[in-house]
């Protein structure tokens, strides 16, 4: 199913929106820490957090009960293994699928389900992998592995204020005799949710499909049963903060088999000699699970789904739109006192066919795009969290910033030491945007917080610049 959009309502009042008031009840019970602590917490798609329920419902599990390693039959790995099997099942249930057509393999988190299928994927010369322009660079790392393979790697780059990928240009790069396409459901630069029609366009043309549901799944249903991407990459803190260090790769059964693992490691094989030099591996998803599983915090996503299918994904929908809107709508009304625009805003203005992740850079009275370490370190003193730099998705950042691939290019054969020095060569101002995300508990006062904070801050006064750290990464 493609994703909706929502409406501000005016009619809520202190903070709270129609229909969507159980959101602030839990804030004021199971999120409480976050107002007692005077966190504005913005940084969902980097992030969710965490119910109070939850950490007690780990500590509740592992009180007075022992768990041991998976891979054995004695009592207490098969209480872990069968924790870990219910949590698979869970996931299924989560994403609709069936678990004839999808399994569920575990990994520490949405990068190490990419390198998985990036490693395993048969690439051979001739083969392409066709990327949108915005995809997180744990996605745009796969090229290195088709790369290695012969395989071509083809970019389709987001074009327009909106930064959205024309149809046309997707199409267009679904050539050839097949490959792997792989584009985000949501990015996590700009808040554009691209089309999931173009799963079976792809397939379509005889490619395999690897959707990024990391910045999508938190706040919109994806429905295996409507939708069929071969591989999906989660990482489960994003949906709802607790545990790290868990993520999954759902995929296609028949797709998976496909996959061809470079090594195999302990609790991937059926059966191995050392000096014969042959293995077998596992018949079934665990061949992709190396090693130990993490089997005292892969129980907590099944609690963390639960939580959220009680609360209700629609609910959580309705409340993140809602709150975008009123973002957008209060960003852009901010002005300096000439009536010129203090904030400049990447990607779409509005809430059709958006998340809630909205990417903008503050602008001085002149106009010029105020470096966005100042911004984080003055609302890192405020106590509100929000996300500086270019978020791992260089694609979406070069075309917000309308950065000529001709220039990108000659940055190939320059040597340079620093970020700030491949910031001199391209003549930018800054080392990217700020970025503002709205998940489960966000609230009206916390979009309130941020944009009264930013136009008390720079809306009349010259940015204070001293003392900033040097950029030691994008």
């Amino acid at each position: 199913m493609g994703p909706s959009s929502g409406s501000d309502d005016p009619s809520g009042c202190g903070g709270g929106f129609a229909g969507t008031r159980r959101l602030d009840e839990l804030r004021a019970t199971e999120y409480r820490y976050l107002d007692e602590r005077g966190q504005t917490y913005l940084d969902y798609t980097g992030s969710g957090v965490a119910a109070d329920a939850q950490i007690r419902a780990h500590c509740e599990r592992l009180a007075g009960h022992c768990y041991g390693n998976p891979h054995s039959e004695n009592p207490t790995s098969s209480a872990s293994t069968a924790l870990v099997e219910r949590t698979r099942e869970a996931i299924l249930g989560f994403f609709n699928a069936s678990p004839d057509e999808y399994a569920v393999v575990f990994t520490p988190n949405a990068s190490g389900a990419c390198r998985l299928v990036g490693e395993a994927y048969p690439f051979e010369p001739g083969d392409r992998l066709v990327l949108t322009g915005d995809n997180h660079n744990s996605v745009n790392g796969l090229r290195e592995f088709a790369r290695a393979r012969g395989a071509a790697t083809v970019h389709v780059p987001v074009r327009g204020p909106e930064l959205r990928v024309p149809d046309e240009e997707v199409a267009a790069a679904l050539t050839g005799r097949r490959g792997l396409f792989v584009f985000p459901a949501q990015s996590n630069f700009s808040g554009v949710q691209h089309p999931l029609s173009w799963i079976e366009l792809a397939r379509a043309h005889g490619y395999d499909v690897l959707l990024d549901a990391a910045a999508f799944v938190p706040a919109n249903r994806l429905d295996l049963s409507l939708v069929r991407p071969d591989f999906i990459p989660v990482s489960w803190y994003k949906v709802f903060g607790y545990p790290t260090g868990v993520g999954a790769l759902v995929a296609r059964r028949e797709a998976l088999s496909r996959l061809r693992r470079p090594w195999f490691a302990g609790g991937t094989i059926q059966a191995v000699s050392a000096l014969g030099g042959w293995h077998v591996l596992a018949p079934d998803e665990t061949a992709f699970e190396d090693g130990t599983l993490n089997f005292l915090s892969i129980p907590d996503v099944e609690f963390g789904i639960r939580w959220v299918e009680d609360i209700g994904m629609d609910l959580i929908h309705r409340r993140v739109m809602a709150l975008t809107a009123r973002l957008l709508r209060r960003l852009a009304a901010l002005r300096h006192p000439d009536g010129s625009p203090l904030v400049r805003i990447y990607g779409p203005e509005g809430i059709d066919r958006r998340g809630g992740t909205v990417a903008f850079n503050v602008l001085d009275a002149h106009g010029g795009v105020v470096d966005e370490r100042i911004v984080a370190r003055d609302t890192a003193a405020a106590g509100i969290s929000v996300r500086t730099g270019c978020f791992c998705n260089p694609g979406a950042g070069e075309g917000a910033f309308e950065i000529p691939e001709r220039a990108l290019r000659l940055t190939a054969h320059r040597r340079m030491r620093t970020l700030d020095d491949y910031l001199g060569v391209l003549g930018l101002p800054s080392g990217g945007a700020v970025r503002a995300s709205l998940g489960l508990v966000s609230n009206a006062a916390d979009v309130d917080r941020l944009t009264g904070f930013l136009d008390a801050a720079y809306g009349s006064r010259e940015p204070d610049a001293t003392g900033l750290k040097p950029r030691e990464r994008c």
